[in-house]
C-alpha cells in the first residue's frame, strides 16, 4: 500500500502543554511511480521546520510522510518498466523513505447515504489520478510530437474519455456546508489567493465524485469491501492516511489529544489543493469528524522557469544536492528562496549567492568577529553585562538592542502565519544588522582606546544577538545552530524558545569545542564549487 511515518518530539514534563493536544503537522503521501525531487523535499522541509519550531516552543509534536503506492499512475509506471506494480513500489518507496530520514489501512465506512453505485462517464486523467468536467478540458497540440490531444486546462496533462460502473460519493451534498466552512474559517487556507479558486471549484465545478474504479482497468490498489470487482479511488485511499496514522478508527475516549487529529497543517503543493481543500473536508464531514485547522499550499520549483515534473524529466535530484551542497545549507537555501504563494526558481549560482551571502559572510563571518579576537572576553561581556543589565547604554548599543528585542516576536508572528521563509528572513536581517553594528562599535578600536564599557557593552550585545539567532535557527538548520551555539558556550539545557530573550542566559561565553585557527575551521567554510 503506502509508507507512512511518524515522528515525535516528546518534552520534560515541565515543557509540554498539557491543556492542549499535540501539535500535527503532515506532507501529502507522495506517488511513487518515479523518484523524488528538490520539490518533494521542499514540502518534507517546510513540514519539519513547523514541526521543529513547536518542539522549541515546548510542545509535544508530530510530522507524518509517507509514500502513496496504489492508483493507475503507479500501475502504468510499472507496465512501462516492465515490472510488477509492487517491486517499483517497493524500490521508489524506500528511496522517498530515505530522503525522510535524510533532510495497514483500515476503513471505517462512510455513510450509506453518501454512497451509491452508477455508470460514469467522464474525461480522466492518469497523471492527476481524476476526473474533469467538460468545461475544464480543451484540445491541444503537443510541442514535441506535432499530435493533438485532450488535455486538462488546470494542469496541461493528457485526459482520456472514460465510461465505466463504479461507485460514487455525493459531494454535491456538500456544497452548502463546504461553502459556510469557508465562510467561517476565512484562513483556512495559506495564502488567501487561493482560497478564491477553492470557492470557485465548489460553486461552479462541483460534481458527485468517483471513489473506485474496476478492478478490471486497475487492479493495483484496495478492493472495495464486499465488492472485489471495484478498486478504491486512490484519493479516496490517500487522504485516509492523516487519521489513520493518528490511530483512527481506534480511537478510544480521550485518545484524540494523544494521536493529534485534527492537524494543525496539511502541507502540499499548488496543485493538490483541491484534493485536500474540497474532496478531504467533505470526506470528514461524511464521517462526522473534526477538520484540519489549516492547509499550508506553497508554489512549486522552476527550473529556467519551467515547472519540475518527473514526466517532463527536468528535476533536481534531492539526494545529489544534499550531498553536494549540504543539508543545512540545502534546507537554508530551500526555505529563505521558496515562496508559498508564488513559484521559485532553482539554480546552483543561485545557492552560491545566498551560501555567501547569508551563511558565510553573514552568520559564519558574524561568529568568527565575535568569537576569535585575543583583545577582549566574550566571557567576561557576558558575566558583567547580565549582571548589571546596564540602564545607561551607549546610543549605538541602544539603537541595536531594540532590533534583537523585537527578533522572537518578528519570527515567531511569521511562523504562526505559516510562513517560515518569511520567518527565516526576519532572523537573517537580524544577522546582517549585528554585522553592521559590529563594524560601526569597533570593539577592536575600542579596546587600543581603553574605552572597557564600550567594548563589553558591544561585544556582549553581539553575542546576544547570535546566542537568540542560534536558538531561532535551530529548527532551519540542526546542525549548523547547534554548532554556532557550541562555539558560543551555549549549555544544551539552554537553547529553548524561552531562552531567546535579551539576558536570558548567564552562563555562556566559554566555547564548548576548540576554536582553532584558519579557514577549516569556519563555521560555513569555503565551497568547492564546479561548474
Amino acid at each position: 500500500m503506502r509508507f507512512s511515518s511518524n515522528s515525535s518530539s516528546k518534552l520534560s514534563q515541565q515543557q509540554q502543554q498539557p491543556t492542549d493536544k499535540p501539535y500535527y503537522v503532515t506532507t501529502p503521501i507522495f506517488y511513487v511511480n518515479a523518484s523524488p525531487h528538490v520539490g518533494h523535499l521542499y514540502s518534507m522541509l517546510i513540514a519539519d521546520i513547523l514541526k521543529r519550531w513547536e518542539v522549541l516552543k515546548g510542545r509535544e509534536a508530530y510530522l507524518s510522510t509517507g509514500t502513496d503506492e496504489h492508483g493507475m499512475k503507479v500501475q502504468r509506471a510499472a507496465e512501462l518498466q516492465d515490472l510488477h506494480p509492487k517491486a517499483l513500489c517497493d524500490a521508489n518507496a524506500e528511496t522517498f523513505k530515505d530522503l525522510a530520514e535524510e533532510g495497514q489501512y483500515r476503513q471505517r465506512q462512510l455513510h450509506p447515504g453518501y454512497l451509491y453505485e452508477t455508470k460514469h462517464e467522464g474525461w480522466y486523467c492518469v497523471s492527476d489520478e481524476t476526473f474533469y468536467p467538460e468545461n475544464m478540458v480543451e484540445k491541444r497540440v503537443s510541442p514535441m510530437t506535432g499530435k493533438s490531444f485532450i488535455a486538462s486546462i488546470e494542469t496541461g496533462n493528457a485526459v482520456e474519455w472514460t465510461e465505466e460502473k463504479n461507485y460514487h460519493f455525493r459531494l454535491t451534498a456538500f456544497r452548502d456546508r463546504l461553502l459556510q466552512f469557508y465562510r467561517d474559517n476565512p484562513a483556512w487556507i495559506v495564502p488567501h489567493s487561493r482560497f478564491a479558486e477553492v470557492v470557485s471549484w465548489v460553486e461552479n465545478n462541483l460534481e458527485d465524485l468517483s471513489v473506485s474504479r474496476p478492478a478490471s482497468r486497475l487492479d493495483w490498489g484496495i478492493p472495495v469491501p464486499d465488492d472485489p470487482s471495484q478498486t478504491i479511488y486512490v484519493w479516496l485511499d490517500a487522504l485516509i492516511n492523516y487519521i489513520t496514522t493518528t490511530g483512527y478508527p481506534f480511537w478510544q475516549p480521550g485518545s484524540e489529544r494523544k494521536g493529534g487529529w485534527p492537524a494543525d497543517v496539511h502541507v502540499v503543493g499548488k496543485d493538490i489543493i483541491r484534493f485536500h481543500c474540497i474532496y478531504w473536508p467533505a470526506f470528514l464531514m461524511a464521517l462526522d469528524l473534526p477538520l484540519p485547522k489549516q492547509v499550508l499550499s506553497h508554489g512549486h520549483w522552476l527550473m529556467s522557469k519551467q515547472k519540475m515534473s518527473k514526466s517532463i524529466g527536468n528535476v533536481v535530484n534531492p539526494f545529489f544536492a544534499l550531498e553536494r551542497w549540504g543539508v543545512d545549507t540545502m534546507r537554508y537555501f530551500l526555505i529563505y528562496s521558496g515562496h508559498v504563494s508564488e513559484d521559485a526558481d532553482y539554480n546552483n549560482a543561485f545557492i552560491v549567492e545566498k551560501y555567501k551571502k547569508g551563511l558565510q559572510g553573514g552568520l559564519g563571518n558574524l561568529l568568527n568577529r565575535v568569537t576569535r579576537p585575543k583583545n577582549w572576553s566574550v566571557r567576561q561581556a557576558v558575566e558583567i553585562m547580565t549582571k548589571s543589565q546596564a540602564s545607561s547604554l551607549l546610543p549605538l548599543v541602544e539603537s541595536h538592542r531594540a532590533s534583537v528585542a523585537t527578533i522572537v516576536k518578528k519570527a515567531d508572528d511569521q511562523m504562526k502565519a505559516l510562513n517560515p521563509g518569511w520567518a527565516l528572513k526576519e532572523i537573517m536581517e537580524l544577522v546582517f544588522e549585528t554585522n553592521k553594528f559590529f563594524q560601526d562599535a569597533e570593539p577592536w578600536n575600542k579596546s587600543r582606546e581603553g574605552e572597557t564599557v564600550a567594548v563589553e557593552q558591544s561585544v556582549f550585545l553581539a553575542a546576544e544577538s547570535l546566542r537568540i539567532v542560534g536558538i531561532l535557527l535551530q529548527p532551519f538548520m540542526p546542525e549548523k545552530s547547534s554548532e554556532l551555539l557550541d562555539r558560543l558556550g551555549v549549555s544544551p539545557d539552554r537553547r529553548t524558545f524561552a531562552d531567546a530573550v535579551l539576558y536570558g542566559d548567564d552562563s555562556y561565553g566559554t566555547s564548548l569545542v576548540p576554536l582553532g585557527t584558519g579557514a577549516q575551521t569556519s563555521l560555513f567554510p569555503i565551497l568547492p564549487v564546479e561548474d
